[in-house]
């Protein structure tokens, strides 16, 4: 398990997140925000695998965030409730500058919350996440993953079924999930709305995730880099250990 590295001096994070020469920069930097992504939460995707306590090693202030339909938010069944997608990150935010990292669906809400806010973060990390947000939303990916969920989806399709066995998790309403899938869509977020954004990015992407290629994406921000992890799969994304490394070295401060 990820939590084992938190009191292991050998590892680097650990061994550096206990100096005290790093308490005074710690107390000068903002919380960081962290989002899941669809059909997850923040104890399942960031607590309960060690991330978060590896943040916290470093001093810094965690905020997690349940998107409306997951974990331990409001689990509407009536697609329109989904509509603003950002309003719990915007809400925890308020109107200071803070860290934030996002997979998947959390990092599309913490685009939509810095379309509305350009200045909302000072820096962000996106995983799982490529070209195909400058693109119009397709009813078909959708249809195509509400199919796993309702095992509907043809019997090779395994991405769909991966989505259905991720939505049938234990303690997720399968009925809110679809919900949200089936959210009115905003205007598409263009490379106009990214080079808008001050943050610094970091995007991080498996080399086997399906929202590949993402380097319009990258290339959009004012100031973002790129990694790709190798022999990584969207959904094994999160548990990473290239991806905690480099999440780890990118908010130490």
């Amino acid at each position: 398990m990820l939590l084992s590295m938190v009191n292991n001096p050998s590892h680097p994070q650990s061994a550096t997140s206990n100096s005290a020469q790093h308490s005074a920069l710690d107390s000068l930097l903002p919380p960081v925000l962290m989002v899941h992504g669809w059909g997850g939460s923040h104890k399942q995707t960031w607590q309960k695998p060690g991330i978060q306590t590896l943040i916290e090693e470093f001093g810094r202030t965690v905020i997690g965030v349940d998107l409306l339909g997951h974990g331990e938010a409001a689990k509407p069944h009536d697609p329109l409730a989904y509509e603003d997608i950002s309003l719990p990150i915007r809400d925890l935010a308020k109107n200071s500058p803070v860290d934030a990292v996002g997979f998947s669906l959390g990092a599309i809400a913490l685009l939509h919350a810095a379309t509305i806010n350009p200045k909302m973060f000072r820096k962000l990390v996106l995983i799982g996440i490529g070209d195909k947000i400058f693109e119009p939303h397709d009813p078909q990916e959708t249809n195509r993953i509400i199919s796993g969920i309702d095992k509907t989806a043809e019997q090779d399709d395994t991405l769909a079924h991966q989505f259905g066995n991720y939505a049938r998790q234990t303690g997720n309403d399968v009925d809110a999930l679809r919900a949200v899938l089936q959210r009115p869509r905003g205007e598409t977020f263009t490379k106009q709305n990214a080079s808008a954004i001050v943050a610094e990015v970091l995007v991080i992407v498996g080399d086997r995730d399906f929202v590949l290629p993402a380097d319009q994406l990258v290339a959009a921000f004012k100031t973002s880099r790129f990694k790709l992890l190798k022999n990584c799969d969207h959904f094994a994304s999160t548990e990473n250990f290239t991806m905690i490394d480099e999440l780890l070295e990118f908010l130490k401060n």
